[in-house]
């Protein structure tokens, strides 16, 4: 069912590995022509604009685009109590979790009289994008509210595209998990005008005020994502999300059954979900390959798992050994990384680029989806060579405090003078020179 790269015996440069492996994306570039005009539209008319786009795309006009409190409320207590339970247990374990990310102030004794200091301020207002479409995703606004309530965010708004079948609101589920978290500001517009309105702002039907925010982070499809680059001059963005994609490195002890129903669980996502299985076993490629043949046949969404499966961005990789299958797992840097090898914690360690890593057979990526504690708002498309997934640091802004006293500038003034004239900006030291010019005359002037 996987197609195979066969990599043994080869000795590919990183350039040459990188091409070769399965990869697939999208062009965010090809869409941002079409998604320009409507973000334009959305700055410009706000709220109206965005209203429309929603009738247009979702098949839905909702009265407002913000959801009245006592809908989210009602949402929470028709909500089946083993959902709520399951979500409050998923609350519960990430807020411990990401309550260990918060960053202290440091304060640095540079010389006597001069300290450096980094304090850590939280971003004021955030939009919080949580999509809709083949699924309804309640643990995404449990994995972009808690790192932001953890670190101090004082004003959360949840983005959320409306639903047809439920009266132009976002889906029950997911305005109930609002309502776990506290969150009472939701809005019933998805999609690039969703991200548009989010940056831009404006003014509801009923004539409420819809502040824009400061930083919109989560997932969408490739139009919210073109909308978030669009935008990110505007507002601060967490990253461009690609399809999700999930890569494992196993050798011959791994159970293939277990391989093959983990590359199913992300090839259920969306058709260009990436499932890839790196291994230096022949023997368990085939297999993987028989179960996958024996699950996909019984899995509820057989054809978009057939499709993501059978995709350039799905396959299999053989490698000659693990230290092998180690360094194309780093080229490759998954959104989510499993290892189910022997001594699986060990090699789990020498792993360098993963947006999460999952060790051994009982720790799947469902779990990091929903109830490990983790955050599932990863680096996707090789991204997590150089990217982190969402945490508590994605809302919080370190800002250098500088406290210098007289002596301690004097001391290194000829220093920064010497610096400001090498780099042919003397004004950057008569900014200097002219603080003690100052001083002296003032001291002369209080001496007569």
């Amino acid at each position: 069912m996987l197609a195979r790269t066969d990599l043994r015996g080869a000795r590919p440069t990183l350039a040459e590995l990188r091409r070769a492996l399965p990869r697939g994306g999208t062009d965010v570039n090809a869409v941002l022509d079409t998604v320009a005009p409507l973000v334009h539209e959305v700055s410009e008319r706000g709220a109206d604009a965005a209203l429309e786009f929603g009738e247009q795309f979702d098949g839905v006009r909702p009265d407002s685009v913000r959801v009245p409190p006592s809908v989210i409320a009602d949402a929470l207590d028709q909500l089946d109590p083993a959902v709520a339970d399951a979500l409050r247990e998923s609350i519960v374990r990430a807020r411990k979790v990401h309550a260990d990310q918060r960053r202290e102030t440091s304060r640095t004794q540079v010389v006597d009289g001069g300290v450096v200091s980094e304090k850590w301020i939280p971003v004021r207002r955030v939009g919080l994008y949580v999509p809709g479409g083949n699924a309804v995703y309640p643990s995404s606004v449990i994995m972009n509210v808690v790192p932001a309530q953890e670190a101090g965010v004082g004003s959360l708004v949840i983005a959320s595209p409306p639903q047809k079948d439920f009266g132009g609101r976002p889906h029950p589920t997911i305005l109930a998990a609002c309502a776990l978290l506290g969150v009472d500001e939701v809005w019933a517009v998805g999609g690039a005008q969703g991200v548009a309105l989010l940056a831009y702002g404006g003014t509801d039907s009923d004539g409420a005020v819809l502040d824009p925010v400061d930083l919109v982070t989560g997932p969408g499809n490739i139009f919210v994502t073109a909308a978030k680059r669009l935008c990110r001059s505007v507002v601060g963005i967490d990253s461009e999300a690609g399809p999700t994609e999930i890569a494992i490195l196993a050798d011959d002890s791994a159970d293939p059954g277990i391989l093959a129903s983990d590359l199913i669980s992300q090839a259920e996502h969306d058709v260009l979900a990436a499932s890839v299985l790196v291994t230096d076993s022949a023997d368990l490629a085939d297999a993987v390959d028989l179960a996958l043949d024996a699950q996909v046949a019984t899995t509820k969404h057989r054809e978009r798992v057939m499709t993501a499966l059978s995709g350039k961005q799905s396959g299999i990789v053989l490698v000659d050994d693990l230290d092998a299958g180690l360094t194309v797992v780093d080229a490759y840097a998954a959104e989510h990384l499993e290892i189910q090898t022997r001594d699986a914690a060990a090699v789990a360690d020498r792993v360098q680029n993963a947006g999460a890593i999952f060790v051994g057979p009982y720790a799947p990526v469902s779990l990091g989806d929903y109830c490990a504690g983790s955050n599932h708002v990863l680096p996707t498309s090789g991204s997590a060579r150089f990217a982190s997934g969402l945490s508590v640091q994605t809302f919080l802004k370190g800002v250098h405090v500088i406290d210098y006293d007289e002596d301690a500038l004097r001391a290194v003034a000829d220093k920064v003078v010497t610096l400001a004239d090498a780099e042919d900006l003397p004004g950057h030291g008569d900014a200097v020179k002219q603080r003690f010019v100052t001083s002296g005359a003032a001291t002369e002037a209080g001496a007569s």
